[in-house]
């Protein structure tokens, strides 16, 4: 799979890559599940709600079992009434996560880089860095390249380009080791080293 190279001012050839990465087949049904599971796995249980037996009311029953004409009660925090517990109480340890084996993982990574290349939204480059610790260079960068939103998936993150890039709410740059699917998705262009497409094929191969 040939992709496009490029470097700041314009276009600098062409650039094998692997079909292992960037030539398979789309498996849409897989990469939906690798996304979703992704994103279920970062969630954090926040919500709390009561129980019957965390409502604070009295334990006593409300009236007799029999003889008032009105339906069997037992205590006024029963899920049924206005005020009481709630059934399946939200906790803050419930557990979102979801499995996703490794060699699924990694056909659907491989399957939404080969969407990227066949779409023509990934572009490979020589090496990617600031020469200071500034957003407004590294703005001035990503502009001179062609693009407006853009994930720049470098072999190493240096403090350069870690602090350039983390006020720039269109632009994301990450280290090969880091990429993931929602990123991926995310963005509608993607640039890459040299040495990150070495590293992804290592990893995803």
């Amino acid at each position: 799979m040939d992709l496009k190279m490029i470097k700041e001012g314009g276009s600098a050839g062409t650039f094998s890559a692997p079909d292992t990465l960037f030539g398979r087949d789309v498996n849409d049904a897989l990469v939906h599940q690798v996304v979703i599971a992704y994103q279920a796995n970062a969630r954090h249980g926040t919500r709390k709600q009561k129980e019957r037996g965390d409502v604070a009311k009295s334990t006593r029953k409300p009236w007799r079992q029999k003889g008032t004409g009105r339906a069997r009660a037992g205590r006024a925090s029963s899920p049924l009434w206005r005020g009481g517990g709630k059934i399946f109480a939200s906790s803050p340890d419930e557990n979102f996560s979801q499995k996703v084996n490794r060699k699924m993982y990694r056909v659907g990574m491989t399957s939404i880089l080969s969407q990227l290349a066949k779409d023509d939204r990934i572009r490979v480059v020589d090496e990617f860095h600031v020469d200071a610790p500034k957003t407004k260079l590294l703005a001035q960068k990503v502009k001179s390249m062609g693009f407006d939103q853009l994930l720049v998936i470098t072999d190493e993150v240096d403090q350069n380009l870690m602090l350039s890039a983390r006020n720039l709410p269109n632009v994301l740059v990450i280290a090969a080791r880091h990429t993931n699917p929602v990123a991926l998705v995310r963005f509608p262009n993607v640039l890459l080293t040299r040495a990150a497409v070495a590293q992804l094929e290592e990893m995803l191969g």
